[in-house]
């Protein structure tokens, strides 16, 4: 995305939105992606991305999944929809295949888990195919797990709505919070 200086001419710095509600995630991300190069704008929640990307149309955004009270996905449609050429990855200490399948649907380029090393984020925004060689693990994941992905696949479809999520999942509600506690996303 940089123009080269040659001649004299201006120098065109890509702009990267990364919107996390981590203070110290952010300014780690604007250090080192200013070093590459970005033009680095910081948002810690949906309004504020919003505005910002409203203003400055940056080419590139790293959105977090969960961001405080409010859901990254949310934000993430939101951008695609307001600046449709733009990059958007989505990072999240909270993987689960429905969050991934829901991230791509809604025009995310990518879904990288933290920690994640910016050399991947950096190389994920030009990725534009999938990757056949990606490694398969060998452990078949456990009951546990399969159930609470599907749960988390629920709960996306429904918004996040426990009561409604609980309904679909045929559980009373206290039953569902209680295998949310009892299972929490990993971070």
């Amino acid at each position: 995305m940089s123009i080269q200086n040659s001649g004299g001419r201006r120098t065109v710095r890509p702009k990267m939105l990364v919107v996390d509600d981590d203070e110290a995630f952010r300014e780690a991300m604007e250090l080192e992606f200013t070093d590459r190069g970005y033009h680095v704008l910081l948002a810690e929640d949906h309004r504020t991305a919003l505005g910002l990307a409203a203003v400055h149309q940056p080419h590139f955004a790293v959105v977090d999944l969960k961001l405080g009270g409010e859901r990254g996905l949310e934000v993430l449609k939101d951008l695609v929809e307001r600046l449709p050429g733009i990059r958007a990855i989505v990072l999240t200490g909270y993987g689960s295949i429905a969050t991934a399948i829901e991230a791509i649907k809604l025009g995310a380029y990518h879904y990288l888990t933290k920690p994640c090393d910016p050399d991947d984020i950096e190389s994920a925004f030009d990725r534009s195919e999938g990757d056949p060689t990606v490694s398969v693990p060998d452990k078949i994941p456990s009951l546990a797990r399969h159930e609470r992905e599907y749960i988390e696949y629920v709960l996306a479809a429904t918004g996040g709505n426990i009561s409604e999520a609980a309904r679909r999942l045929g559980l009373h509600r206290q039953s569902l919070q209680r295998k949310l506690r009892k299972y929490p996303p990993r971070r």
